[in-house]
């Protein structure tokens, strides 16, 4: 029997990992974040994704993040955590791992550099979803990865008890609509793409996993309900005030400007770990003028 878990809609931040300028963790700034999406309307958040420096992240740090947000949000937020390597066999054993702590689902990236077949995509997330104890989202983002997990395949893996929703990073609403006609009732397929997220809900998604929520998690709370409730005309006002916004978070390299972005409102500071360098002072002024015309208020 397919697991179906109402909770995977609405809007999700991928959300940043605050750190000191030594590199470490910065707790204080965690709990600040936490209470800046239970304030503002974030249905859940994905710890240690891409936007939170997945790569950078020991597994004890991601814990760490992990168990603080679930005790900080007491049921507010759903708690999702990165859980893809590249390798199936890490993945599974990873993904054993993680299911233990206080998750309310995994994401698993494609794996990157190694560009496996679609068969072999179908038997890694296979594997990882057999592994695990709780839901598990498939996460398919090409630029990130050079491997494109395709409507076909996902199709098949909906079809397994674990695997509870997709996120979908390719910006086109054909993909959506394909992956909502092959995947059973219920499956959740979620927008990995602000600048068209709201026309994805119309597609028939669910919701995002957002990066510009890190900034504005109210506005594309409203966007997503908005859209959701069949009000295009609403969802699409508010979203035109986050379009500059959508654009300019890629500016530079993901996070590069969300944390940028973070430390100018006071939020976090805006160290990052390397290879990830700061914003270049070139974009700052393109990014300031964004962020005040989503009426984001910044320090």
């Amino acid at each position: 029997m397919r697991y179906d878990n109402p909770m995977f809609a609405g809007s999700y931040v991928a959300i940043a990992t605050p750190m000191q300028p030594d590199g470490s963790l910065d707790l204080a700034a965690w709990e600040r974040l936490l209470d800046f999406h239970c304030r503002g309307g974030t249905r859940g958040i994905v710890v240690g994704g891409t936007t939170g420096e997945s790569a950078t992240l020991a597994e004890d740090e991601l814990r760490l993040l992990v168990q603080r947000a679930a005790a900080q949000a007491e049921g507010r937020l759903a708690v999702i955590a990165g859980a893809g390597t590249s390798s199936t066999a890490g993945t599974v054993e990873r993904v054993r791992r993680m299911s233990g702590w206080p998750v309310d689902g995994l994401l698993i990236v494609t794996p990157s550099y190694n560009r496996p077949t679609q068969e072999g995509l179908y038997r890694h997330f296979a594997a990882a979803a057999e592994a695990a104890g709780v839901p598990v989202i498939l996460y398919n983002v090409p630029a990130r990865t050079a491997v494109d997990l395709l409507p076909q395949t996902v199709g098949r893996l909906s079809q397994l008890p674990r695997i509870a929703g997709v996120k979908e990073s390719v910006p086109a609403m054909e993909r959506i609509r394909e992956l909502i006609a092959r995947t059973p009732p219920g499956f959740a397929v979620l927008s990995g793409d602000d600048a068209t997220a709201r026309e994805a809900v119309a597609a028939g998604a669910v919701g995002v996993i957002s990066v510009t929520a890190n900034l504005a998690p109210a506005a594309m709370a409203e966007v997503m309900a908005a859209a959701a409730a069949g009000d295009p005309g609403r969802a699409a006002q508010v979203d035109a005030g986050l379009a500059a916004l959508h654009q300019a978070l890629f500016l530079e390299t993901n996070p590069i400007p969300v944390k940028w972005a973070l430390a100018r409102m006071g939020l976090i500071g805006a160290t990052l770990r390397l290879p990830l360098t700061e914003l270049s002072a070139a974009h700052h002024a393109a990014l300031e003028r964004a962020l005040r015309a989503a009426g984001v208020v910044l320090n």
